[in-house]
């Protein structure tokens, strides 16, 4: 056998190996997953009915639902949305426009990645530090929205620098020729090129969001009845599921489940979303 076969025999059975390990790898993440799915759509089922939409949480040993967390969390989500994504795309454009050659726009890179990837938790407990603490220990549906905010807000910024980078550099200076200013240039044709990208960033960090716990904790705290007022504690899903699904009641374990599978296709129908819109926009411009 010559050099050249063995080494060709060598190469095929250790792609072979890669190959075998690889596939073995993912089936193994995929059974859990669907392990975990299975459960989830199993118990979730038993309580999904119009009560769970309608009524309040209830007492222990109690029939209720989740009308107000449902509420909370909504209203939370989109207090979030509403100030991080302003800020997240005045970042993002200024580093992609005016910071990417500078030293400033690589430390504000730097920071935001260790923001991007700062535990939830953390940020919760600067809110309740700055925030909370600092109006008498009063949680409320603002604070929650604020810390909440704190997570969208690395998202958008990473989401818009990257969109509008990935503009060509000909399309600004076609702009820039014809005199229009920079702003006009950044509003009327880079916001337009990158809009699907910039929208498709929002929805992810809703998606997170959507399912965050850990600040609400230090912040919203939770309210058992309905509550419209923003700076008073709200209720929120995840947190209404963290206490029922610790509970030892068995209607309030029904209910988590409930609220964990309505937060789950939640969640998946907006993921479905972001990648539509990111996939419509890739062939509107191939």
């Amino acid at each position: 056998m010559s050099a050249t076969t063995a080494l060709y025999l060598r190469r095929r059975v250790v792609n072979v190996v890669a190959l075998v390990l690889s596939c073995a790898t993912a089936l193994f993440g995929l059974f859990f997953l669907g392990w975990i799915l299975w459960t989830l759509v199993a118990k979730g089922m038993a309580g999904i009915d119009w009560n769970l939409f309608t009524r309040m949480t209830p007492p222990p040993m109690q029939e209720g639902g989740l009308a107000n967390a449902f509420f909370g969390s909504a209203v939370m989500c989109v207090m979030a949305i509403a100030i991080g994504t302003p800020l997240g795309i005045a970042a993002g454009t200024w580093l992609a426009e005016y910071g990417n050659a500078r030293k400033a726009g690589t430390v504000v890179r730097f920071v935001n990645d260790i923001l991007l990837s700062a535990p939830s938790i953390v940020l919760g407990l600067f809110v309740y530090t700055l925030y909370v603490m600092q109006t008498g220990g009063n949680f409320s549906a603002f604070a929650g929205a604020l810390s909440l905010a704190f997570i969208v807000l690395p998202v958008v910024v990473r989401t818009t620098d990257e969109m509008l980078r990935l503009v060509p550099v000909q399309m600004r200076e076609a702009a820039l020729s014809l005199g229009i200013p920079q702003w006009k240039v950044i509003v009327q044709v880079l916001y337009r090129s990158a809009s699907a990208g910039i929208v498709t960033g929002v929805l992810l960090a809703l998606a997170r969001i959507s399912g965050e716990t850990a600040p609400l904790l230090f912040t919203a705290f939770g309210n058992q009845y309905w509550s419209t007022h923003v700076f008073q504690p709200m209720a929120s899903v995840p947190v209404v599921m963290n206490q029922f699904a610790a509970s030892p009641y068995e209607s309030w374990q029904v209910l988590a489940w409930a609220g964990a599978l309505v937060l789950t296709v939640f969640v998946l129908l907006v993921s479905l979303a972001a990648r539509a819109l990111l996939l419509r926009n890739r062939i509107s411009h191939d």
